[in-house]
């Protein structure tokens, strides 16, 4: 039994699939499937088996995991002793949707590498909101920054809001739409084929049918797909506060998309047991109020 199983099996019992343990560990799919074979053979028991709706645990696996977690967090532990011992910065691990990511990483964790210059190496990913608080219970990352953490009281997550903001659509300066919401084209960035996402809660609400959304590498990309007034796309108002002024986009003000649009806050979510240190990003939040 090795960790490398154990954390493939903690990760395909969390997030529900082979492919999505893949994608958090950043290996193929057969790495993946190899070590819960592995581990099945040694423990004899198939731990995880196809239902459904999805995988589901056998006996054996659902007493396993509580186990299996705890183990895979201890393993990342004496990684981080041997790191400190050999006087390596600490880590700090950013992960957030593709929206947070374009804008908001990037000078976040570069104020807070100024703040602790050489002591902390940071590095930052995109995850979808499922996958966050699984990420980080098992210290793959140690900071998720999203709209929405999915709420597990077996893993111990503090969460604290750090920005308030407003999602609105946005289309042409002139706007050119016809029909309603469901007839438009949607320009959206990866974040919008996250269900959990600010951007794919906007789309459900609104019922938009999947042939209708056109996903984009970013935002930005978007926003100018829009603007030639072949469709519309989300946007956080504040970041699209000076196309809007310069007349290259206008707000849609149709019936649903301002309500469905309010968001309260970009959360900020780590282990409750971590010491302070990762909570140190917090000099750098703006109250969400």
């Amino acid at each position: 039994m090795t960790l490398t199983q154990l954390n493939a099996f903690v990760l395909v019992a969390r997030l529900g699939s082979v492919t999505a343990a893949a994608n958090a560990l950043g290996v193929s799919e057969s790495a993946v499937s190899q070590a819960l074979s592995a581990l099945r053979l040694h423990l004899g028991d198939q731990l995880v088996t196809r239902g459904p709706v999805g995988m589901k645990l056998t006996p054996g696996g659902s007493r396993l995991l509580a186990t299996a977690s705890q183990i895979v967090v201890l393993g990342a532990e004496a990684h981080a002793a041997v790191r400190a011992a050999q006087g390596a910065p600490e880590q700090l691990r950013v992960v957030s949707t593709s929206t947070i990511a374009e804008f908001m990483v990037s000078p976040l964790t570069e104020a807070f590498s100024k703040r602790f210059p050489g002591s902390v190496e940071v590095s930052a990913g995109v995850a979808v909101t499922k996958e966050m608080s699984v990420l980080i219970a098992n210290r793959l990352a140690d900071v998720a920054i999203s709209s929405a953490i999915p709420e597990d009281p077996g893993m111990a997550l503090a969460t604290e809001p750090i920005f308030k903001y407003r999602l609105v659509v946005v289309t042409a300066g002139q706007p050119r739409l016809r029909g309603g919401p469901r007839q438009w084209l949607w320009f959206v960035d990866p974040s919008g084929t996250d269900p959990g996402s600010e951007t794919g809660q906007l789309l459900t609400s609104l019922g938009i049918p999947e042939e209708q959304v056109r996903v984009f590498p970013n935002q930005t990309a978007a926003w100018a797909a829009a603007a030639d007034g072949t469709g519309v796309a989300p946007a956080v108002e504040h970041l699209v506060a000076q196309r809007l002024r310069r007349g290259e986009l206008s707000r849609v003000d149709a019936p649903g998309c301002k309500p469905a649009g309010m968001s309260p806050c970009w959360n900020g979510s780590t282990r409750a047991w971590r010491p302070a240190r990762s909570g140190a990003i917090s000099a750098h939040r703006k109250p969400c109020t």
